[in-house]
């Protein structure tokens, strides 16, 4: 059975500010804000949540399915996606689009600035779940604002369980809006400032959202991630790391921890331990999708980490 990941194919410039941003921003003036940051580092990288997201599933075993929509300048990331084993039967190239771009500056904080291009993302609506087959799970990751608004639907009509992971194209939406998707998804993923963001959209509580589906998981970086499942909410430590790289994708990494353990049948409790160790593992490489491991150093960091075995 496959996993189907719904969301963007980007590419990724990435640069690094040796300063803290709030040296360079004065609060009281921000309506005329014009400010230029210095970025001595740079690299561009393939990217996007659903290629990341893939990605890290991949690494530990799993069967990624990668459905979205990418532009003409697509050639290189279709060759790499060959070269990795990820199949691209469900990515559509739409003629006379760029693929979507993000560009990431990120301080010595670890806080960070995006510009973001969607291009053919836009048509991701031209895509349909139900032309991809032996689904196992399904993600609504960020994506065209009524691919999601589709692609949620469809995967409820098909009876398939899915996360809903806005991401980034969480302002695109109301409450209302809002609503709908958790009363359609099966669990819900969000980090704790969307987190904060859903709970100003909907009125409701963390409590009142976890409800709404089987499980709600919010990650609080370095903080570790919640579980909110059967009624009560226990909390997962983030895996020790030897050293904060770049957090760009972290959150991705988590997510394809978290459908692995899913889709393996492990419980809530292992599942968010190997999206903890995932995005501990991002963390320490530059980029989204550079860093590698085998099985048996998993197993071993895992164990490590949390003082248990895990058996793929």
């Amino acid at each position: 059975m496959k996993t189907l990941i719904t969301g963007s194919m980007a590419f990724d410039t990435i640069m690094v500010f040796e300063d803290q941003f709030k040296n360079h921003i004065l609060p009281d003036q921000t309506h005329i804000l014009n400010v230029a940051f210095l970025v001595p580092g740079m690299t561009r990288h393939l990217g996007g949540c659903a290629g990341n997201i893939a990605y890290t599933l991949k690494l530990l075993g799993g069967k990624p399915e990668i459905m979205a929509t990418v532009g003409e300048d697509f050639g290189p990331y279709s060759r790499y996606l060959d070269e990795k084993g990820l199949s691209s039967t469900h990515i559509k190239v739409v003629p006379d689009t760029f693929t979507a771009q993000a560009f990431i500056t990120t301080d010595i904080d670890n806080n960070q600035i995006i510009a973001f291009h969607p291009g053919a993302m836009n048509f991701a609506h031209q895509n349909k779940i139900g032309d991809a087959s032996d689904i196992q799970l399904g993600i609504v990751g960020p994506d065209g604002r009524d691919a999601m608004i589709e692609h949620s639907s469809q995967f409820k009509a098909l009876g398939i369980p899915f996360i809903f992971d806005p991401g980034q194209g969480l302002p695109m939406f109301n409450g209302d809006e809002c609503m709908t998707f958790l009363d359609e998804a099966t669990y819900a993923v969000v980090n704790d400032y969307e987190s904060q963001m859903l709970l100003d959209k909907t009125g409701l509580t963390l409590e009142q959202l976890a409800a709404k589906v089987d499980a709600l998981v919010v990650t609080r970086g370095g903080k570790g991630s919640e579980v909110y499942v059967d009624g009560s909410m226990f909390e997962v430590p983030c895996a020790p790391i030897s050293a904060a790289v770049d957090p760009t994708g972290c959150g991705d990494a988590y997510r394809g921890g978290l459908m692995f353990g899913l889709t393996s049948g492990k419980d809530w409790k292992t599942s968010a331990q190997i999206a903890s160790l995932c995005g501990a593992i991002k963390i320490e490489h530059s980029g989204t999708q550079n860093h590698e491991f085998s099985l048996q150093e998993f197993s071993q960091r895992y164990l490590t980490a949390f003082g248990e075995a895990l058996v793929f």
